[in-house]
């Protein structure tokens, strides 16, 4: 079964510093163009109508950045061929600021449930200089107009290790985010990804981040900072409040499968991953002709889905049950994996109880020198088959 949905909606009113999802500044015309080749992308995908699914998400770029009459036919699109009544989160991103009272009307009388605010940080200078437009004082109008209509499954992005950020100020801002009380945060260290503001900057020298030492000793103060508040740790970068984990996020790192619409979007359905053409013209030409605007598709192998089942479940605090992997692939993971499993634990990386093989804190530090250890060879595999 297909449990999510991804709708992708890469209109922006500002390009962030750091960003490098696909996205492009809001335009009339190009915003009314790519929501008909999306509806018929979608609609060519999916049949018949109120197909059941446990979530959706409309992620961008900024989805809020469409006007009233775009936004109306994006979530009758998706109220025609999703059972939205009976879906048990709908999730729409958006920044402080971009909501009216219309919009948020709008989006409750269509099922939206939960809200993901992009914050980022509490500090209107840092904000500036990260290329948003919003202010703190949005953040906190925002959230007020959101609560005042009904909206309480808010939750915001942070970003910590900034430009010049120092750990005193990351905690002021941290402070000032779980001040709120609100039920989820996902909480992220500055990336600089290719094609980006920042990048350009990193490359020139001109780009000033804190010292290793103190991004993490950010993470532990943002660790301790949500224990403190009764905001559980359930994912490397994800908080919550107990029952409002993200159920979207969990369908990615449950390696469970998913439709991925629009331009860039990625799908994983059984056996393939998919990924749509990105530059807006060629989605939207291919999309309104074929209903099929895909760049690539990837065949997965069985090595290539326990790799992942590796990867994506030690992101999550629980681990990964033993149990659930034997029934998903047939045979224990200490079949393939008894040696990295121990070498691990005796590093104080990994941990294991009766039923799951987690990371620790410590791991957590050092995520991606764990999940190389899970990497395979063909060979690895032949006697399990």
């Amino acid at each position: 079964m297909v449990k999510s949905v991804y709708i992708h909606i890469p209109f922006c009113q500002q390009i962030c510093h750091y960003c490098d999802f696909t996205k492009f500044f809001y335009n009339e015309k190009l915003a009314t163009e790519y929501i008909e080749a999306l509806s018929n992308e979608i609609n060519t995908n999916i049949n018949g109508t109120k197909n059941k699914v446990n979530t959706i998400f409309i992620g961008g770029g900024t989805p809020t950045s469409l006007n009233m009459e775009q936004l109306r036919s994006l979530m009758q699109i998706i109220d025609n061929k999703f059972d939205v009544e009976n879906c048990k989160e709908f999730t729409i991103e958006s920044n402080p600021g971009d909501f009216d009272k219309e919009k948020i009307k709008l989006l409750r009388s269509y099922g939206v449930n939960r809200i993901s605010l992009g914050v980022q940080v509490f500090d209107d200078a840092m904000l500036e200089e990260l290329g948003r437009l919003h202010t703190v004082k949005d953040v906190y109008s925002t959230i007020n107009q959101l609560q005042q209509h009904g909206f309480y499954n808010i939750s915001i992005d942070l970003i910590y290790a900034l430009p010049n950020q120092t750990v005193e100020q990351f905690k002021q801002s941290l402070d000032e985010a779980v001040s709120f009380g609100l039920p989820h945060y996902s909480t992220y260290a500055l990336q600089i990804e290719p094609k980006t503001v920042f990048y350009q900057r990193h490359k020139k020298g001109k780009l000033h981040r804190p010292p290793e030492e103190s991004e993490v000793q950010m993470y532990e103060i943002l660790k301790n900072t949500m224990h403190q508040e009764g905001v559980n740790h359930y994912e490397i970068s994800n908080f919550a409040k107990t029952g409002y984990e993200s159920q979207h996020n969990l369908t990615y790192w449950n390696n469970e499968y998913y439709y991925g619409f629009g331009a860039g979007a990625h799908g994983y359905l059984a056996g393939k991953r998919t990924g749509n053409i990105r530059p807006l013209p060629a989605y939207v030409k291919e999309a309104m002709k074929t209903g099929k605007p895909i760049l690539n598709t990837e065949e997965i192998s069985i090595k290539e889905m326990v790799e992942e089942e590796m990867f994506l479940g030690l992101r999550k605090t629980k681990g990964i049950n033993k149990n659930h992997f034997h029934k998903k692939f047939g045979f224990s993971y200490e079949t393939i994996y008894k040696h990295a499993v121990s070498s691990l634990i005796q590093k104080g990386w990994l941990a294991e109880n009766a039923s799951n093989i987690y990371l620790t804190d410590q791991g957590m530090l050092f995520g991606n020198e764990v999940f190389e250890q899970f990497l395979l060879e063909e060979k690895d595999l032949m006697h399990v088959r």
